[in-house]
């Protein structure tokens, strides 16, 4: 009776190891493709931010010359309302 309980612990042990050994391995491929995961999600926000302060100039430069033209029209008017009087 004493063999068989101290054969038990020690396939018991083994299995243990076993699946420790497989943890590590699934832990270290979770940290790999995670890493990956996350340099791809930087690049895409690099990107995006690019995107974003190219809009944010060409929207400047938009609302200037809609600035411009406006003021342009405003003074033709006032020169047109001033020839009237």
């Amino acid at each position: 009776m004493v063999e068989t309980p101290t054969d038990a612990v020690h396939s018991i042990l083994i299995k243990i190891q076993e699946s420790i050994a497989a943890l590590r391995t699934e832990v270290g491929q979770f940290r790999l493709d995670n890493r990956a995961e996350h340099e791809r999600m930087e690049a895409l926000i690099r990107k995006q931010r690019r995107d974003s302060a190219g809009m944010l100039v060409m929207m400047r430069a938009t609302a200037s010359d809609f600035d411009e033209r406006v003021t342009e029209v405003e003074e033709r008017i006032a020169a047109l309302e001033a020839r009237k009087t």
